[in-house]
């Protein structure tokens, strides 16, 4: 069997994502990254799968933290998405251009986005570079009811 990269490559940038603003906390270090790999895992409990870079600083607070929030991107925060889709060497800063309140769990959540939840890890697999993690999601606020930002509308692709 042969994997046909090129149609591999094209197939997997057609699965559609959204974009999300992924906050964690660890002591008084505040951190984020831009998420597209998220998707609804559950009705009862309410889920929610996410994959993170496994080299990426967030993870490593994901993990020992165990708790993580989603902030939700309206259709107009492609500059937004950008300030936390770039690497960064340290912690921190990002926020500095993106006001926030902690949720109930302490974590970030965007004042000026659609609204955000916090979970709790309930599960992970490690494989490949990436990490799944699955959220149950504990607090939720919700600022306004708009069209959300998706990878697609960005030209940007991850993924592939």
């Amino acid at each position: 069997m042969t994997l046909d990269l090129n149609a591999k490559k094209v197939l997997l940038r057609k699965i559609p994502h959204g974009l999300f603003i992924c906050g964690v906390r660890e002591g008084e270090e505040v951190n984020g990254f831009t998420a597209s790999w998220v998707t609804q895992g559950s009705f009862e409990p309410p889920l929610v799968v996410m994959a993170v870079r496994s080299e990426g600083s967030s993870h490593g607070i994901i993990e020992r933290t165990k708790l993580f929030s989603l902030n939700v991107l309206r259709k107009d925060q492609k500059d937004l998405a950008a300030v936390f889709f770039k690497p960064q060497q340290a912690l921190g800063g990002r926020f500095e251009t993106a006001p926030f309140q902690n949720g109930e769990l302490g974590l970030p959540i965007l004042e000026d986005s659609i609204g955000g939840f916090e979970c709790e890890v309930i599960g992970q697999i490690s494989h490949g570079d990436h990490t799944i993690f699955v959220g149950e999601v504990k607090s939720a606020k919700l600022h306004k009811d708009v069209e959300a930002l998706d990878l697609s509308s960005t030209g940007w692709s991850y993924g592939g």
